[in-house]
């Protein structure tokens, strides 16, 4: 298992896994099978910023409540249904006002109940007004006229450059509720005193949700305006409209209206209708009733000078309401006051581009892939998930208040996750199969820590052979024969097991890997296959502890067993080649070169100098510059098998150290004249260091022997045994 063709194959898999999660969001995205959460996402952005913006203060909202009902019964003694004169009133009123328009969305298509006089007088304020907006609506149910009147003049759209688009806006059959679409207009004199004339027909979404509005419809092929843009064209509007295909938008005039591709818009709600603050029908009434009597109005008519007056019925029972992102009981109204507003405010809510879509659903989900599949940190992984899947939610609101515009959530945020759960899957099955082998593997050489570190990061090893500098350690109990042939063979596999146990844990807790157990030898490396820059310090210091740990259990094993055990350990720091090796079904992880052998020939050679640790100079200088050690420059030697010399050190406890500090100090000059070749100099000094010094006592026998075989003198040691 290779690191770069595990690498080349994971990046297969995340080409792959790209294209074909993404292939699969896109297609469920553009087949609508996430349309109706991307409605519930959009509705919650509206709900969270509808009022972000105040509504415009050029509409007024004027609604015929209960308390104005019971009003006019209390004080006019009118019942239900108002008579029309009432309605004569109000436009009385706005016409003494300077209202821009008054447009009802109330359809008059009954005669009064009080009669034709009733009748004429709303006919009457309607033309003195002129800027009247009444309403006509399309129904195959209640529509009981199937052509546009030809004595209704009103003004009407006029739509260029349309082309195919153009027969989105015609009514047929189906498109309201089936059958033949039909108009219901107000009784005849309303409608030849209209100054326009507006349909308050509505199409709703998949949900039965109302977000859209539409600028007109077609009927008997004429363009008929909806309310809002009728009481834009009752105060001279401009007629022409032109679809501007490049734009996807209407040019109306000085307004652009945003339109998709059924050609609605994307209604930019203010909130509650109670934002417009609506005035009451029955103040108006008292109002100019007082004015009449030459008392002060309740609502002075310059509060209506030059406004957009929307009449419409808010008593219970009256009143349509219709299933918003607002509410599901918001007024009719309210949808065309909307309309209106953002096309004064020129702010609808436009749909983002198809190449923004595409974005928006592929790079998140290109970015969980590649943070799920080349991290192998679960926390990692779901936290960045968890980010991204918060981070899109908040790009998409900030485009809607800050752009309005509206991207897709749905499809953005189920591609994450889809992303997120098939990366989980794949890393499950290939990199749990590897870390499963790698606990197989490793568990009888390595720390559960460290096997932990593997888990976590199993690309930093490299389970074929690899050349690397590692530290080596080798140790051997001295006299471990004599000791066997003591004990019974259960005996001596319990004091075995109780020695290995101690030695093995400080090795595995200082990071080190136990490469195999022979008899009572261990060998050991620190720095593979997991990396640690002070691996020479911890092999130091691992193989200190074992030396003070063994030196606190002498009287246990002294106890049980009777016996001193006495370990000599070797260490060397060096390249060489580490990794499973043996057969298909059997193999360890063990180490093999020069550096290996060497640290074993120092294990030997501690026998010769009387000494239980010694190191390499490799071992030692590199293991001070990673934190403060102790010992002594003990000998030049060339091991066995070896013609080149190595420096080897005795490390020592600081205690220790500072203890033999005058001894070593002496030993440093004894030794410095051996290496000089000046023998007889320095006999009589190890002499004197002998009984208390073994390395000294070991020095003195060579300086007599080099005395008297000068001939044979290296200017090094040179070991004749292992």
């Amino acid at each position: 298992m290779k690191r770069n063709s595990g690498g080349v194959k994971k990046r297969f898999a995340a080409l792959f896994m790209v294209l074909s999660v993404g292939a699969l969001i896109f297609a469920a995205h553009f087949a609508g099978l996430f349309e109706y959460w991307e409605y519930k996402t959009y509705d919650f952005r509206v709900r969270l910023f509808a009022e972000a913006a105040a509504p415009s203060e050029d509409i007024i909202l004027v609604l015929l409540d209960q308390a104005s009902i019971d009003w006019a019964q209390k004080e006019r003694g009118w019942s239900w249904p108002w008579p029309r004169r009432a309605y004569a009133e109000f436009v009385d009123y706005m016409n003494l006002a300077g209202a821009g328009s008054v447009t009802f969305d109330v359809i008059f298509s009954e005669p009064s109940v009080y009669g034709p006089g009733d009748d004429a007088e709303f006919v009457r304020a309607s033309a003195d007004f002129g800027r009247v907006v009444q309403t006509v609506f399309f129904s195959s149910q209640t529509g009981n006229t199937f052509s546009w009147l030809p004595n209704a003049d009103v003004p009407l759209l006029e739509p260029e450059g349309f082309g195919p688009l153009l027969e989105k806006y015609r009514l047929s059959a189906g498109d309201v509720s089936g059958g033949q679409i039909g108009a219901q207009f107000p009784i005849p004199g309303l409608r030849e005193t209209a100054g326009a004339m507006g349909n308050i027909t509505g199409i709703h979404d998949s949900d039965n949700t109302l977000r859209r509005g539409s600028l007109f419809y077609l009927f008997d092929g004429k363009a008929v305006p909806g309310l809002s843009a009728a009481s834009i064209l009752v105060r001279g509007g401009d007629r022409r409209i032109v679809y501007d295909r490049e734009k996807q938008a209407l040019r109306w005039g000085a307004y652009t209206i945003p339109v998709d591709r059924e050609g609605k818009s994307l209604l930019n709600f203010r909130g509650n209708l109670g934002r417009y603050i609506p005035y009451s029908a029955g103040e108006i009434l008292q109002s100019a009733g007082a004015l009449k009597q030459g008392q002060p109005p309740l609502l002075p008519p310059e509060d209506f000078a030059g406004k957009y007056v929307f009449f419409g019925y808010y008593a219970p029972g009256l009143f349509d309401i219709f299933n918003t992102p607002i509410s599901s009981v918001y007024p009719g109204v309210g949808m065309h006051i909307t309309m209106l507003d953002n096309i004064l405010r020129q702010d609808f809510i436009r749909e983002s581009p198809l190449w923004g879509d595409l974005l928006f659903i592929a790079l998140p989900l290109i970015l969980i892939i590649l943070i799920t599949l080349f991290t192998s940190r679960i926390p990692l992984a779901v936290g960045s998930a968890f980010v991204v899947f918060i981070l899109i939610i908040g790009l998409g609101a900030g485009a809607y208040y800050a752009l309005n515009m509206k991207v897709p959530l749905a499809a953005p945020l189920t591609g994450i996750l889809t992303a997120f759960l098939a990366s989980v899957i794949y890393n499950y099955a290939t990199e749990g199969s590897q870390k499963r082998f790698i606990k197989t593997a490793f568990s009888q050489y390595l720390s559960p820590t460290v096997i932990d570190q593997l888990l976590a990061n199993p690309e930093r090893l490299s389970l074929g052979g690899e050349r690397r500098e590692i530290s080596i350690f080798f140790s051997d109990v001295q006299g471990f024969t004599t000791i066997s042939e003591k004990l019974d063979p259960s005996k001596l596999t319990e004091l075995l097991n109780d020695y290995l146990s101690f030695m093995t844990d400080t090795i595995l807790d200082s990071g080190g890997t136990i490469d195999k157990y022979e008899g009572d030898a261990i060998i050991a490396f620190w720095n593979a296959p997991v990396d640690y820059d002070d691996h020479a310090a911890r092999a130091l210091e691992a193989s200190m502890l074992c030396q003070e740990k063994l030196e606190k259990r002498q009287e246990f094993f002294n106890e049980k067993y009777g016996c001193r055990l006495l370990t000599r350990i070797g260490l060397n720091t060096g390249y060489a080649v580490v990794g499973n090796m043996g057969s298909a079904k059997r193999f360890d992880y063990t180490m093999l070169g020069d550096s290996v052998n060497l640290a074993a020939r120092l294990e030997g050679l501690n026998k010769q100098f009387g000494t239980y640790l010694m190191c390499t100079e490799a071992t030692f200088n590199q293991a001070v510059r990673a934190r403060p050690f102790f010992g002594r420059k003990l000998a030049q030697v060339a091991v066995v098998g070896k013609k080149e010399a190595v420096v080897v050190f005795e490390p020592m406890p600081e205690r220790v150290f500072q203890g033999k500090a005058d001894i070593l100090k002496k030993f440093d000059a004894a030794r410095d004249r051996f290496y000089q070749g000046d023998f007889a100099g320095a006999l009589p000094r190890f002499e004197a260091l002998a009984e208390t010094d073994k390395p000294s006592f070991f020095y003195a026998e060579q300086c007599r022997y080099y005395r008297d075989h000068p001939a044979e003198w290296k200017g090094h040691w040179q070991a004749m045994s292992k």
